[in-house]
């Protein structure tokens, strides 16, 4: 009996241990996406040195899949099939990454703030090849984690001279493949389903409009390492902390003062505007 009872004890222990342990640290904003390579490009870099250098605290979770469209993440979550690279970066900073890991396993693993969906970049402007199986992904998430708050990531358009065979699906135009992009975000922002759209799109957009130029991609559609990644990373800083970036002392190292500031004042401007191009003069 007394074992029971030193068993039974344990167990509730455990699960308040649990409990206790994802609710420990309420300032702590938590984000996880589920999305591919520009789901990795905007998030796994960079965002967390912005939210420490103003001395924000955050927890970002990537379930990564290359290429990964919308119907392969509704197949994988109704077969709770462990198909994902969980990437997480804990509270300090440490980078964590699991192979074989399921969307529901990495929905539990935290009390997320935020979880955000995405399309495949070359399905990114079709908006009735999105909503064939976005409502379904919208439903499963959900229903998983009622407390977390929906957000939708408005990918960039390809480089101009971009080979990537889907660029095809906007006549291998950079303008018309942002136009439908915009198209689609702006669509999605009036759904109700989304806390808010984040606007990397219209950042890198805006980017193109600077002395960089059409030069934000490294091999014509993954995000430039340096200030590619830094400008979608501001991006989702000022969305998420609701904060101007540009008043943010954190540059990369790598990154050249000029390149810092465009991608900072690229990002407030597309948050400011996030479904039209703002011109930067620097």
């Amino acid at each position: 009996m007394k074992k029971c009872i030193v068993l039974i004890t344990l167990v509730v222990f455990q699960v308040y241990a649990v409990a206790a342990q994802k609710t420990k640290h309420p300032e702590v904003l938590k984000i996880l996406a589920i999305g591919n390579s520009f789901s990795e490009d905007a998030l796994e870099n960079y965002l967390y040195d912005l939210a420490k250098a103003n001395d924000k605290k955050i927890i970002i979770g990537n379930m990564y899949i290359g290429g990964a469209p919308i119907d392969l993440h509704v197949k994988n979550a109704d077969s709770n099939k462990k198909a994902y690279d969980y990437r997480k970066t804990q509270l300090n900073g440490e980078k964590l990454s699991r192979k074989n890991v399921s969307i529901e396993e990495a929905i539990a693993d935290e009390d997320w703030d935020y979880i955000s969906l995405q399309q495949a970049s070359p399905l990114s402007g079709k908006y009735d090849v999105i909503m064939k199986h976005l409502p379904l992904l919208v439903n499963y998430v959900k229903s998983k984690a009622p407390g977390a708050a929906l957000v939708y990531h408005q990918t960039w358009a390809y480089q101009q001279d971009s080979k990537h065979t889907g660029f095809a699906n906007y006549n291998r135009q950079q303008k018309i493949m942002y136009e439908q992009i915009v198209d689609v975000s702006k669509r999605l922002s009036k759904s109700g389903w989304f806390k808010f759209i984040v606007p990397s799109g219209t950042a890198v957009q805006n980017g193109r409009t600077s002395s960089i130029g059409d030069r934000y991609t490294r091999d014509g559609y993954h995000l430039n390492l340096d200030y590619g990644r830094f400008t979608a990373a501001c991006t989702w800083y000022e969305k998420l902390f609701n904060t101007d970036v540009r008043k943010n002392t954190y540059k990369p190292q790598k990154l050249s003062d000029l390149q810092a500031t465009i991608a900072k004042t690229a990002a407030h401007k597309a948050v400011k505007k996030p479904f039209r191009v703002s011109k930067i003069k620097l």
